[in-house]
């Protein structure tokens, strides 16, 4: 385990979150990885049958079929914005991360004691609690892909896209909070799609425009110049694309 860095990030994984945290690598040089094991898939709708419903829940997982039907050509794409952006997608080999069963877990708050950062930098892991969030007296700094308040939760810039507001159409860096993505603004990013961008392109385009505010907010962080604000948007929250939503949006608006 490395001691005594000032920065800590706490990740599940995932191309988009390595994205940042190399970014950060590049910045700040090495520092701690707490890598949380995945939630299992079927926990996972589970807890979206019981807030959302079935039938809502069920159409969730049936568009998962066409959406992977994009799939395959979106991956010269991708390939392209990462050469082009020089965009690392993959866990460091130069750090073995602290493995960990659970952001809330017991393990997690230990050693984040023992690492006592003075900013803790999360991407992409299950929401905190409060527990954790008072482990150590040190912001925790999420990565968001979507405009907040306007588009807190899941997929923010596809919703942005398919509710006709490509304005919104970012990402957020925001102070977390015990809510889903309700945490005080500290940037955001504004970004330009490309028209063959699809569902499986957003993250990966958002993640190329907004590596800078990440970057930004934890420099703030560390020399204690953090300037949290309030963004006067209406605030909803995203859970998954619908099938009936995602093909009707497809069909009629271009935005798959």
């Amino acid at each position: 385990m490395m001691e005594g860095h000032p920065l800590v990030a706490i990740t599940a994984g995932g191309p988009h979150a390595w994205i940042m945290i190399n970014a950060l690598r590049e910045r700040f040089g090495d520092f701690p990885i707490i890598l949380e094991d995945g939630e299992p898939s079927h926990r996972f709708w589970q807890r979206r049958r019981r807030l959302l419903g079935r039938f809502k829940t069920v159409s969730m997982q049936a568009a998962r079929i066409p959406i992977r039907l994009t799939k395959g050509r979106s991956q010269g794409l991708v390939q392209d914005m990462l050469e082009h952006y020089r965009l690392d997608p993959k866990p460091p080999a130069s750090i073995t991360p602290i493995q960990v069963p659970s952001v809330n877990s017991d393990k997690t708050r230990n050693v984040l004691r023992s690492l006592s950062p003075k900013a803790v930098f999360v991407v992409s892991t299950r929401m905190i609690n409060k527990a954790t969030l008072d482990a150590v007296q040190a912001p925790f700094i999420n990565y968001h892909s979507g405009i907040n308040p306007a588009y807190r939760g899941m997929y923010g810039g596809y919703f942005a896209l398919a509710n006709g507001e490509p304005e919104h159409f970012g990402a957020t860096v925001h102070l977390v909070d015990e809510g889903v993505d309700t945490g005080d603004v500290l940037y955001q990013s504004r970004v330009e799609t490309n028209p063959s961008d699809n569902f499986h392109t957003y993250l990966y385009r958002l993640a190329a425009g907004s590596r800078d505010i990440v970057v930004a907010a934890i420099e703030d962080a560390l020399n204690g110049e953090l300037k949290p604000y309030r963004v006067d948007l209406p605030s909803k929250q995203y859970f998954a694309p619908t099938l009936g939503g995602y093909v009707w949006t497809g069909l009629t608006k271009g935005v798959w």
